[in-house]
Parts: C-alpha cells; structure tokens; sequence
C-alpha cells in the first residue's frame, strides 16, 4: 500500500472499532501491518484490542513494538505501561511510566499510575513523592472529571497522612532535644520546623508606610525585650475597673475604628465601616495625648506614661482602647510601619476569642501583655456572646537601636517641617 493508502485504511479501521465492527477494524489494522510491519498506529490499535480482550502478553509485545517505532509518543508508552500492569508485571510498567516521564515530567497520567504502582508496592517515600507531584500539577486542572478528581483527593490525603506521621515522629525524636531548651529559645527553630512539615507559613512584613529594612520579621516579639510589661501588667485590675466604669456611663469616647470616606469602594472592611463592633476610645493618638479622655482614666493614663513607648513626632505613641462585640471579627490585614512593636494588654476576654499573627495564633489572656509586628498579616475575632476589650498601644521595635530611633524622629521633624508629610497615618 502507498503511504495514502495506509492512511486512509487507518481511518477506515478507527471508524469501523467506532461503530462496533470489531472484527472488521482488527482486519484492516492488520492489513497495514502486513505492508508496514512497524507502524505504530496500527501496533498500538491492535495492542487496545489484545487488551481488551485480557491478552495481556499480546498486548505488551504489541505496544513494545510500537514504541520502539515512536518511541517519543507517550501515549503508546502509557499503554505498554498498563498492559505489563494487568499482567503483574512491575518492573517493566516501572520502566514504561519513567520512559514517558523523560519525556514530559509533567504528565499527569504517568505520575498517577507511577504513583499508584509505589504506594501498591509499598515503597512509601517514593509514593509520597510522586503523589505530591500529582497534588502540585493537578491542582491546576480546572473542573476536573470525576475519575480525575477521585485520584487527586486521594493524592492529597496521602501526602497529608505521609505528612502528618513524618511530623509526629519528628517531633518525638526532637523531643529530647528541645526538652533541654526553653520554649522562647526555640521559637524560631520550632517555625522552621513546622514550615518544614507544611503545618505552617512563613508571613513577611507588609508595610503601607514606613518599612525599616533589615528587621527581623517577628511576628509575636520574645517578652524578653520588654521586662517593664510587668508593671503595666500589674495595673490590670486598676485599668479594667476604669473601664468598666466609662461603659457604664455610656462610653461617649468611643467610636468605630473603621471609618471611611463617603464613595469609598467595597472591601474586606466593609462589614466593619463605622459600626460599633470594633470600636476605640484613644488615648494617645498621633503622638498627642488627649487630656479630655485621660481625665477618665487616670491611673490608666499614669500607667501608660510611665512606659517607654514610640515616640516619633506627629505619629507615635498610640494608644487605646479596642471593644469587639460578640460575634465580631477583624479581618486579616497589614499595618502600616515595621518600626513598633504593638501592646496587647487583655482585659475582658470571654472564651471564644483569639487572635493570629502570621502562622501563629493566640488566646487572650487577661492581664499577660504580649507584642506582635502588626506588618504581619494579622486578624481577630469574638465568637462568645461578650464584650471582649483591649489596651493597645505601641513602643518601638526591640531590634532598632538608639541611634535609628533618633533618625527616625530628625527624619520626621524635617519632613514636617517641609510639609512633606507622607507618613503622617503610621499610628493608625
């Protein structure tokens, strides 16, 4: 037959297996081969054929010929790949499915059945590889079928459970190890472990305003840095009654935390925009005291002055009171200046409350102060049916020295003093 010829027959053949002429199809398949011994449609036809027909030996002799006539056809590899599968044969389907790896690393069929074929074996770490290959490449499929979408769960469930044993035990075989080491000491190795393991992310600082760069990007500072928390710690009692006895006669000094422009567009803050279940009172806001409202809370106002809090002209220190209503949460955001560290001293804190800085996240207690980089996406939320409340208020971060402190404030004072002021919302 000419080369015409021989294709035609081939489409003949294809319409014929279409319509259910089986016999008919494997006659013409063969009649191309008797003219064209190695041509690969045909071999491969009448492998399915063989296949279909529980001729697993047949099958693989076929498919290996075709193969060995295109070799770079990853189909034909697949085929070769399944037939030595339903005849047990392992090794060879191994060799077939990394024959069309070489050929595209990302075929998802391939990695499905090398997978399948470790994890039938038992070969758990080799499985646990190509299943994560599978979780990475498939999840790019938009609206997987659902064969496709049952081997893709059944991926990530493996990994997940590789992943998760993997974890216990490294955390026990650790355990000796950082059972000598205070927790604070190992905090950071603790992160990079757990990132390790896929139980955690790595936040970096996002910065609307000020970015200090350089600075380690912490997201709850080490207490260490701040041994005078204890003294504000101690007023607890004294700053929650002051509290309570502002909202017992009607809190006029508090108002929405959120409060935009009119024509301002939809966003994450919407549902909050001047609404009362996140609201502050200030008592220091933009670096100036507010005297009208430290008259009602003096010994809070005593306390919070005697700290060594941010001082930059026009911009620090902050601080205030933060009310979340039950039910309430505070979406995750950024703020605007790495240079502070931000206070949290808890006052009344319901159960069902948190709050997460990056990957970690932390229960309220009252009165135990605790300092996080608010450039660090962070959130909050109130799910009791309570008021939960908060003093806030921000010192400087623990990693910049005297001297950049004091640049910092000459670089705001001249800037001011210029009108170029594009930094002037830092305490927000």
């Amino acid at each position: 037959m000419r080369t015409t010829e021989i294709g035609a027959t081939l489409v003949s053949a294809s319409r014929a297996k279409a319509s259910g002429r089986r016999d008919e199809a494997e006659r013409l398949w063969r009649s191309v081969l008797d003219d064209e011994p190695a041509n690969p449609v045909a071999l491969n036809a009448l492998g399915t054929l063989a296949l279909e027909q529980r001729g697993f030996a047949e099958a693989a002799d076929l498919f290996a010929r075709a193969a060995a006539a295109d070799p770079a056809a990853p189909p034909i590899w697949l085929n070769l790949a399944r037939a030595h599968r339903f005849a047990g044969n392992d090794e060879a389907e191994r060799q077939s499915l990394l024959r069309v790896l070489g050929i595209d690393q990302l075929n998802l069929t391939a990695l499905i059945r090398i997978a399948e074929l470790h994890e039938r074996r038992g070969e758990e770490a080799l499985a646990n590889q190509r299943w994560a290959a599978v979780v990475a490449i498939g999840g790019q499929v938009e609206n997987p079928a659902p064969e496709l979408a049952e081997r893709l769960a059944h991926a990530r469930a493996y990994v997940a459970d590789k992943g998760r044993r993997f974890g216990e035990e490294m955390d026990a075989g650790l355990a000796g190890a950082r059972a000598a080491i205070d927790p604070a000491d190992r905090r950071r190795f603790d992160a990079c472990v757990d990132h390790l393991l896929g139980r955690r992310s790595i936040y970096l600082n996002q910065c609307a305003g000020v970015h200090f760069p350089f600075l380690p990007a912490d997201e709850y500072f080490d207490i260490r840095h701040f041994p005078w928390l204890a003294q504000i710690e101690a007023k607890t009692s004294v700053i929650r009654a002051e509290l309570e006895a502002f909202l017992r006669n009607g809190a006029p000094g508090f108002a929405p935390y959120v409060a935009f422009d009119s024509g301002t567009p939809e966003s994450k803050w919407t549902k909050l925009d001047h609404s009362l279940d996140w609201s502050a009172c200030h008592l220091w806001r933009f670096g100036k005291r507010d005297d009208a409202i430290c008259r009602h809370f003096p010994e809070t106002a005593a306390a919070i002055a005697a700290l060594p809090l941010a001082d930059m002209p026009n911009r620090a220190p902050t601080a205030f009171f933060s009310l979340l209503r039950p039910g309430a949460h505070i979406p995750p955001h950024t703020g605007v200046s790495n240079t502070r560290a931000i206070i949290h001293l808890p006052l009344i804190v319901p159960p069902g409350c948190g709050f997460r800085v990056g990957g970690e996240t932390r229960e309220w207690v009252e009165g135990k102060a605790f300092a996080f980089d608010d450039t660090i996406e962070h959130e909050a939320w109130n799910n009791s049916d309570q008021l939960r409340a908060v003093l806030i208020f921000d010192t400087w971060n623990p990693h910049l020295t005297e001297i950049e402190r004091g640049l910092l404030q000459s670089y705001f004072t001249v800037a001011d003093a210029n009108n170029l002021n594009p930094h002037n919302d830092i305490a927000d």
